[in-house]
């Protein structure tokens, strides 16, 4: 048996795209869920003897899961660019991790296919938003600059699906989307003929008027905060609105915050762009929290944490 095991969004996609139009496993079973849905291996702990690829999803945070696949003689390949702590060192594991905070896990994988499926991975780091790097990398496949906004729109736009509490906040479930761009080897061809996109730029469109609308919560500060409500379209929204903000101001650290249903809150920290550095850390010191350097959440913080996450979010990224 093969198993496919992806972060819903537009990097854990596009890695998965690259890798199946390179070595096509139509039989596996694809096991995914929304952007922050990252402890995918507990959903296939009684797998025996099989084939599994992992994608874009923490190393660290699946280690038990992880371990006792290996246990199960189950042979695994895991690419990804979040933090991972120590590497089991074992034959059945082939571990392709690489922390550089401009690297996006399609930037992995295109570089391990040796720039074969180029166009995918330039998007997958437009929707990451290693803006930089998907540029500088689009300059090698020789196409204008039209054809790079329409990659950066199309990365954007499959990372805007992954963001949700759940998959019914999604426009479509992420293995749906997967299976849906899957039969187009060319990105732009997928540009050209998908109906879904038209679904995604609507969706987007309405959801971004919404999240302008919003003012800073702290705006006397260097770095920027933001409260939104408990709504689909703002949890639908967060990922874009922050790597937008964080452009607009790369010197400045960003904290979205977003009421959960359950009076929780969800964060998601955007480190300076000209510093990437220490998101991560940040984070993983609350429950629920992860990441990586550049860009990180919590899933569920306690709203009377809040106080003591903003003071420590201002101490990690002052100037």
């Amino acid at each position: 048996m093969y198993y496919d095991i992806f972060n819903g969004d537009a990097d854990g996609i596009c890695a998965l795209h690259q890798l199946r139009l390179h070595e096509p496993h139509p039989e596996a079973i694809l096991v995914t869920g929304v952007k922050r849905d990252i402890k995918l291996l507990d959903k296939i702990l009684e797998v025996r003897n099989s084939t599994i690829t992992v994608l874009d999803i923490s190393l660290d945070s699946n280690r038990d899961s992880l371990l006792r696949l290996l246990e199960q003689e189950n042979e695994i390949t895991y690419i990804d660019h979040h933090f991972a702590g120590d590497i089991p060192a074992t034959e059945k594991l082939t571990a392709h991790i690489d922390l550089t905070p401009t690297i996006c896990t399609s930037l992995i994988v295109d570089k391990l296919l040796q720039g074969k499926y180029r166009g995918w991975a330039v998007a997958a780091a437009f929707g990451d938003n290693f803006h930089e790097s998907a540029r500088q990398i689009a300059t090698e496949m020789s196409i204008n600059d039209e054809e790079i906004s329409s990659l950066q729109e199309l990365g954007e736009l499959l990372n805007y699906n992954g963001y949700g509490a759940e998959v019914s906040d999604l426009h479509f479930a992420p293995d749906k989307l997967y299976c849906a761009l899957h039969s187009f080897q060319d990105p732009f061809d997928f540009l050209a003929e998908s109906p879904d996109l038209a679904t995604l730029r609507a969706g987007f469109t309405e959801d971004m008027a919404l999240a302008m609308e919003q003012k800073e919560l702290e705006p006397k500060q260097n770095n920027r905060v933001y409260l939104f409500p408990n709504a689909p379209w703002a949890r639908r929204v967060s990922g874009v609105f922050s790597n937008l903000r964080a452009r607009e101001k790369k010197e400045a650290a960003h904290a979205l915050i977003v009421e959960n249903s359950d009076t929780t809150l969800r964060i998601s920290v955007r480190a300076p762009l000209n510093q990437r550095k220490d998101a991560d850390t940040l984070c993983r010191s609350f429950p629920t929290g992860g990441g990586r350097a550049a860009a990180a959440g919590i899933n569920n913080l306690p709203p009377e944490m809040l106080e003591n996450f903003l003071e420590r979010f201002h101490t990690t990224f002052s100037a």
